[in-house]
């Protein structure tokens, strides 16, 4: 992994796409943003954490976002009760998210 200051020197754009959601009415919005200073809000928060809106922008002033997932950019999701800040490989079985067994009692390190 690169860390924010490291990809700040090799001249990486950081871009992030965020989906807000509102699931009272089932109204969601894509937005995608590439401004580093909105995104800083962003960083290094956990699920569950609650982010203000007026880092976004003038357009989401007065609104509280709550985060509730996500993924890097390899495609690894983010998973609620990892206390770590890197991927980590755990133990699934049967009943847990992202993972369905092929026979009765496998499990499997992912």
């Amino acid at each position: 992994f690169l860390s924010l200051a490291d990809a700040r020197r090799r001249g990486f754009v950081i871009k992030m796409k965020l989906n807000i959601a509102f699931p009272a009415t089932g109204c969601q919005k894509l937005i995608e943003v590439d401004d580093e200073r909105k995104l800083q809000a962003f960083f290094d928060k956990r699920i569950s954490a609650e982010v203000a809106g007026d880092s976004l922008g003038d357009d989401w002033k007065g609104y509280r976002f709550r985060i509730t997932g996500g993924n890097d950019k390899q495609g690894f999701p983010m998973k609620q009760g990892v206390l770590a800040n890197e991927r980590v490989r755990l133990l699934v079985k049967k009943g847990s998210s992202c993972y369905r067994p092929r026979r009765t009692g496998e499990r499997k390190r992912k």
